[in-house]
């Protein structure tokens, strides 16, 4: 490991003993500050943000802009704080830090009966959180997560998540990650996957509040491939009077419909099922929505 790796996971460390010992409103009040220092400072992650922002908002001033672009960086920082400070929440803290609506009774009732079940997330909200309540009062998680650099910042994460209960598989530089996912579904498993930006070549172009971008097929494949039913999940964050740190909220889409036609076409339709789910909330609550990535296909056309 280089020094700038070892300097990177030690203060990743310490920053995660230090959140964790704060207050919870001081917790939260320092990542304001941090998230506020962010957008002021500026850079690529957060000229991203904004024209991503800018494409899914067009009727916004540029001041109105700028003060989503500044909710939607505070937002991301709440989930790091989140995230550091999970690992000492109880369940019942866990329980009151989440609310779930849309089709969730549905998908209760599926994972009730003991069936398989798959959700197509977006980079929104707190999604670790929500598979930490899962994981204690929905149905135990089996996902893939995103290999980090330096490789022990990964490892780190890894034992976090299995330590919340969560079975994570290696998006790359593992064997047998999808074969893992269909045993899993096959038996009985739920499988949430982020998918609103494919990380493969496997990617099917889909139309995303007007414009398009390219989503993963892992979840509509899946799907496909084990009979198991297939839900979006819109993750966003509401804030509670009286307290340090907002709710979390799984918004469950209406499930997903097999079409008819050869399996390309089912697939593209599926994952476009989604998507437009995912815009809905992305539009109403577009600060959750943590992309600070190239996503839509025009912007990479930008690169040649």
């Amino acid at each position: 490991m280089s020094l700038g790796d070892a300097a990177q996971v030690a203060g990743f460390r310490a920053a995660w003993k230090l959140v964790c010992k704060l207050p919870e409103p001081a917790a939260y009040a320092l990542f304001d500050r941090i998230a506020d220092a962010t957008f002021r400072r500026g850079g690529k992650s957060v000229d991203r943000m904004r024209s991503n922002y800018a494409k899914i908002r067009p009727e916004l001033s540029p001041d109105e802009l700028n003060e989503l672009v500044r909710q939607g960086i505070r937002s991301y920082m709440t989930y790091w704080c989140d995230a550091f400070r999970l690992s000492i929440h109880t369940p019942e803290q866990l329980h009151e830090r989440m609310r779930l609506t849309g089709a969730d009774v549905e998908a209760r009732a599926i994972v009730e009966r003991g069936e398989p079940i798959i959700l197509f997330l977006g980079h929104m909200g707190n999604w670790d959180l929500a598979g930490a309540w899962s994981t204690t009062y929905f149905a135990p998680v089996t996902t893939v997560a995103e290999r980090l650099k330096p490789e022990e910042l990964f490892e780190e994460f890894l034992a976090f998540r299995e330590g919340l209960g969560m079975t994570i598989l290696p998006l790359t530089g593992g064997d047998g990650t999808y074969p893992a996912l269909v045993e899993a579904l096959r038996n009985g498993g739920f499988v949430p996957l982020l998918a609103d930006r494919d990380l493969t070549s496997h990617g099917v172009e889909v139309d995303l509040l007007g414009h398009r971008i390219k989503a993963a097929t892992g979840p509509a494949r899946l799907a496909l491939d084990t009979g198991a039913a297939l839900f979006p999940l819109s993750v966003s964050y509401e804030t509670l009077p009286g307290r340090g740190a907002p709710r979390v909220v799984a918004h469950f889409g209406e499930r997903v419909r097999v079409p008819e036609g050869e399996r390309p076409h089912q697939v593209q339709q599926m994952t476009q099922q989604c998507i437009t789910a995912l815009g809905d909330v992305i539009r109403t609550h577009t600060q959750d929505w943590h992309m600070m990535q190239r996503i839509f296909l025009e912007d990479f056309e930008d690169l040649r």
